[in-house]
């Protein structure tokens, strides 16, 4: 029987506006998919990003025209999922969510997690951060006091005031934090900053330049005193050479590369580059956070905190414990729909 697609549009409040260094937003409208293999149920999730030129629109367009990729034995799965990546350009949303519902119908059809039919450990899955965005300073140092419970934070910066901004997490917090660019620097101001953090204990700093300026991110990684990780520079493995002289580590989102199968294909490219690997998200649900939360044991750095930022989760997913995602013993993804008022 061949498997049957539903798509549903959500709209999800954001407990905070949420801005980076590319603009402001109040709430976030995702895309959820649920393929259906008889009583099984696999679900993914599409978290958009104008960034890459999608929203809900195209996302639900893209999964009209990927339908019949779907018209094979579910059982092979990554056969399906193989297809989905010559099947559309771009549209790497889309796919995800496809292809997270496929891995999440195979675990449901084995009856075992995830992480374990890709034969992972689940204690060793990294503490992940939690991100605070840009806002002014008292605002941003009263996110950092409500983020108590998360012993990693992940500031976002933009292109002003980034020493009053930083400075205000600095006075509200001991922790260690990560420090998010989202190409808002050139390599000359990258370099003053990034040398004022290394005394500030900033752990890493993720995309400080634009993602074009290859020649400006090798520049600056010889000068660097900290690790830099590249997010918007990488979408797919083939991608990541190109990088290798310019960053430290890449920063994997299931979202931007297409799903789990190319995520896998990524963090085994940059391990062959020797480069660090993190795992990230956008605004997503707890069912697009336990999918990305599947490939955690393979990382060095965690950030899945996109259902934390949310105010009304439309599923039950894994929970947080000191820092730390707590994958169950559910079966595919180990996620469950809450009930629709």
């Amino acid at each position: 029987m061949p498997l049957s697609l539903k798509v549903r549009t959500v709209e999800l409040p954001l407990r905070h506006a949420w801005t980076i260094s590319r603009g402001t937003s109040t709430s976030k409208r995702n895309v959820l998919v649920e393929l259906h293999d008889g009583e099984l149920v696999g679900r993914g999730e599409a978290a958009p990003n104008v960034r890459y030129g999608e929203s809900a629109e195209t996302v639900t367009d893209a999964l009209e025209k990927l339908v019949p990729v779907l018209d094979g034995d579910p059982r092979h799965f990554r056969v399906l999922s193989e297809r989905l990546e010559t099947a559309l350009p771009g549209n790497f949303a889309a796919k995800a969510a496809l292809d997270i519902a496929l891995y999440d119908l195979a675990g449901k059809r084995l009856g075992v997690p995830l992480y374990r039919m890709l034969g992972l450990d689940a204690t060793r899955m990294p503490m992940t951060s939690f991100s605070i965005g840009i806002d002014d300073p008292e605002t941003m140092a009263q996110k950092v006091r409500e983020a108590a419970p998360y012993p990693s934070l992940k500031i976002k910066l933009g292109a002003q005031s980034v020493r009053e901004m930083f400075g205000a997490v600095r006075a509200a917090t001991p922790k260690t934090v990560r420090v998010d660019a989202n190409e808002a620097w050139t390599p000359e101001e990258a370099l003053k900053h990034i040398e004022w953090m290394a005394t500030q204990g900033v752990e890493l700093v993720e995309q400080p330049l634009p993602a074009a300026n290859v020649e400006g991110a090798k520049w600056l990684r010889e000068r660097s005193p900290l690790p830099l990780v590249a997010d918007e520079a990488v979408l797919m493995a083939r991608d990541v050479p190109k990088l290798a002289e310019g960053y430290h580590g890449i920063n994997v989102k299931l979202q931007k590369c297409g799903g789990i199968r190319e995520a896998l294909r990524l963090i085994e490219t940059a391990r062959s580059c020797g480069l660090k690997v993190m795992l990230g998200c956008m605004v997503e649900t707890s069912l697009g956070i336990a999918a990305a939360a599947q490939l955690g044991p393979l990382v060095d750095w965690l950030d899945l905190d996109g259902n934390l930022l949310i105010s009304a989760d439309p599923f039950r997913g894994h929970p947080v414990v000191e820092g730390r995602i707590q994958l169950g013993e559910g079966p595919g993804l180990g996620v469950e729909p809450r009930p629709f008022p």
